[in-house]
């Protein structure tokens, strides 16, 4: 199944606590179906001391999302958008904005 969202992707989150907020992917796994984005759903994880972090303590991290709550910002518009599949005449496939038809970047160069 072809992903709409990529590493790299300004995203919007558009459910959960983070509603509204813009990120970058940072990774995606395809396999659960999750999102990692920059600056969205951030933890707290608890370490105890050892030998890399000798104080222990608390850092703050993001943690996946999945991938039905974020939609790709249109660059053209700056607005959150559906994404769809365009095969070029050459060959090759891209992925374009919902409304305004912009390309978000190709997915697979011809063959």
């Amino acid at each position: 199944m072809p992903r709409s969202v990529i590493k790299g992707d300004m995203v919007v989150v558009i459910a959960g606590d983070d509603k509204g907020r813009v990120g970058e992917v940072l990774r995606v796994d395809s396999k659960l179906d999750k999102v990692l984005v920059q600056g969205v759903n951030r933890v707290y994880k608890h370490l105890r001391p050892s030998r890399q972090h000798p104080q222990g303590g608390r850092i703050q991290k993001e943690m996946p999302i999945h991938i039905s709550n974020v939609l790709p910002v249109d660059p053209k518009t700056n607005q959150p958008t559906r994404v769809g599949f365009r095969i070029n005449a050459d060959g090759s496939k891209e992925r374009v904005a919902g409304k305004s038809g912009e390309s978000l970047g190709t997915v697979r160069k011809s063959r």
